[in-house]
């Protein structure tokens, strides 16, 4: 199963006939593990790379370090589960061995916007004792793609 969703995930496109092709499996095998993967929400959803710098969108991007005292209890999820709500929360991860809690990323319009999504809806919330934002500047690689080739030169790493 471990070869097909690495197959999927560096090639989103690909149907469960390719995928078979690739990785010399039969189609039908793929088609079930695929729709099982689906079914148990190991796979969650398709979506493309794409360079948003290469649009006319206007989209400011952040990484936001949390610190939190966890509640009673609750531990870390409640607090997970709060912020993810919010539209402009991209992501949201549990962190280890460092100074804050959890990375958020977010989106938004203009730093103002991000910013004020900071300061009236993280930094507000009770368990939230510090909050570090750092803008994104220039992505250079996502999601195993390489931004700064030249269009036509693009190569998806495979992780197989």
């Amino acid at each position: 199963m471990k070869d097909v969703l690495r197959y999927l995930e560096a090639n989103g496109r690909a149907d469960a006939h390719e995928i078979a092709l690739a990785l010399c499996r039969d189609e039908a095998e793929v088609s079930a593990i695929l729709k099982q993967c689906e079914e148990e929400r190991i796979i969650l959803g398709y979506k493309a790379v794409i360079d948003w710098d290469r649009t006319d969108a206007d989209i400011t991007a952040a990484t936001i370090a949390i610190k939190i005292q966890p509640q009673r209890g609750d531990g870390f999820a409640r607090v997970a589960e709060r912020i993810c709500a919010y539209d402009e929360v991209e992501s949201v991860t549990l962190m280890s061995g460092g100074e804050f809690d959890y990375l958020v990323r977010i989106e938004g319009k203009c730093l103002k916007e991000v910013a004020m999504f900071v300061a009236e809806k993280i930094a507000p919330l009770d368990c939230v004792t510090s909050t570090a934002t750092h803008f994104e500047l220039k992505k250079f690689k996502d999601s195993g793609v390489s931004l700064n080739k030249p269009h036509g030169d693009q190569e998806r790493l495979t992780r197989l």
